[in-house]
């Protein structure tokens, strides 16, 4: 089975493309490595929060996954996050402060699934 972890160059270049619109609302699957991957997560919240912060990024929900009711595909956890703009979230990526954090992310995930849903998608 394939997995996961951070978007592929393609992903970014269509991303880019779609122009600046918001907000947008990220929808994060995660499944954590086995032992110490969901504190390891967590430890990347704590350290990504300056720039979530000042991006102006708010975690809407997080918790845990309890079990799949139309497919069989499980997770860890859920979290949503609100992003003020498709560029705010390209801003976040491109920031070295969270790419220093986001490696702390991908040694806690050992599969991942992030999904943009725009608030108002005319």
């Amino acid at each position: 089975m394939k997995t996961y972890l951070v978007p592929t160059r393609d992903q970014f270049k269509q991303l880019m493309g779609m122009g600046d619109r918001g907000p947008i609302f990220m929808l994060n699957l995660l499944r954590f490595k086995p032992g110490d991957g969901a504190e390891t997560y967590r430890r990347y919240g704590e350290a990504g929060a300056p720039v979530f912060r000042r991006i102006g990024v708010e975690i809407v929900f997080q918790g845990p996954m309890v079990m799949p009711v139309i497919g069989e595909e499980t997770w860890d956890e859920v979290l949503i996050a609100r992003d003020p703009s498709i560029s705010a979230f390209i801003e976040m990526n491109r920031d070295p402060d969270y790419q220093q954090a986001a490696t702390i992310r991908e040694a806690a995930l050992m599969d991942s699934r992030l999904y943009m849903i725009l608030a108002d998608p005319a």
